[in-house]
């Protein structure tokens, strides 16, 4: 299975015995959205909930941390998920979190594992079935458990990187947060950027349909950007979200040296003694 699959290759395998659909939506709070209330009215037919928003590590110093290897085979069991399944995951998010659970299985080894390009807004506008209520999950069967694919960077990782220069940042948030001109709405959180990181707005990886770009053209979005593609990536964000729709869009492109800092701006930009780099207003 690929890494990322079309709506029409869904929809000719809905209720295929071993595929397993999970709707990965979570909200920024903003949006005054319930992704389990959404969920319940109305979802691809046969999906189960992963509740995205609480799949993290609470033991973890870093906000909202990646689940740790216990943490992630637990939800699996509860969702049964088997070591034979093979998963797809969606979302009806505008910050596109199902790159985010993506990040997360591929993170503990799981390699069956794929996002539906275009989320539910594509499945919607193609006119395709939904159905609504919730299901109990059936019983677990034991996940598989292999290698890491890629990696997570600390704050002092990216502290050292300062340094070093070895690895290129590129913060996919949108550029008045990145330059600092637009405030951050959380209260105590600094405004700016990691000094030296480049910015992409996540959105620039994805078509008008929430579709990613082909890879050619994701090479020419991160070229146009500043970013050397020879050269080693950590991508970043405001949370650790939208920073795996970048890693995700280089995945895409075959690149293999990317990792991702988890704790991204709202660890460094609450950190008084991290440096902080921002641009004057025009």
């Amino acid at each position: 299975m690929d890494d990322l699959v079309s709506t029409d290759w869904l929809a000719e395998r809905l209720g295929e015995a071993g595929l397993v659909i999970l709707d990965a939506s979570s909200h920024l709070p903003a949006a005054q959205r319930d992704a389990a209330a959404d969920f319940a009215e109305a979802h691809i037919p046969g999906a189960r909930f992963l509740d995205l928003a609480s799949w993290t590590d609470p033991d973890s110093a870093v906000p909202s941390a990646v689940p740790n290897r216990e943490q992630f085979a637990k939800r699996l069991q509860q969702l049964g998920i088997g070591a034979l399944d093979r998963v797809v995951i969606y979302d009806d998010s505008a910050v596109k979190t199902s790159s985010r659970a993506w990040f997360i299985f591929r993170l503990h080894g799981f390699t069956e594992v794929a996002i539906l390009d275009g989320g539910l807004g594509k499945w919607r506008a193609e006119g395709r079935p939904l159905e609504a209520g919730t299901r109990r999950a059936p019983e677990a069967k034991g996940a598989r458990s292999g290698p890491a694919a890629f990696s997570i960077r600390s704050k002092a990782d990216l502290l050292a990187n300062l340094e070093r220069g070895q690895e290129q940042v590129v913060d996919a948030r949108g550029e008045g947060r990145f330059t600092g001109r637009e405030p951050e709405a959380r209260e105590g959180l600094a405004s700016g950027h990691i000094p030296g990181s480049l910015n992409l707005p996540f959105g620039e990886v994805l078509n008008e349909d929430g579709t990613f770009k082909q890879p050619d053209e994701l090479g020419r979005v991160f070229e146009e950007a500043g970013v050397d593609l020879e050269r080693p990536v950590v991508t970043t964000c405001g949370s650790g979200v939208t920073a795996a729709v970048l890693l995700f869009a280089l995945h895409r492109m075959g690149k293999t040296d990317v990792s991702l800092y988890d704790g991204s701006w709202s660890e460094w930009g609450a950190d008084p003694h991290t440096p902080k780099a921002s641009e004057p207003s025009a």
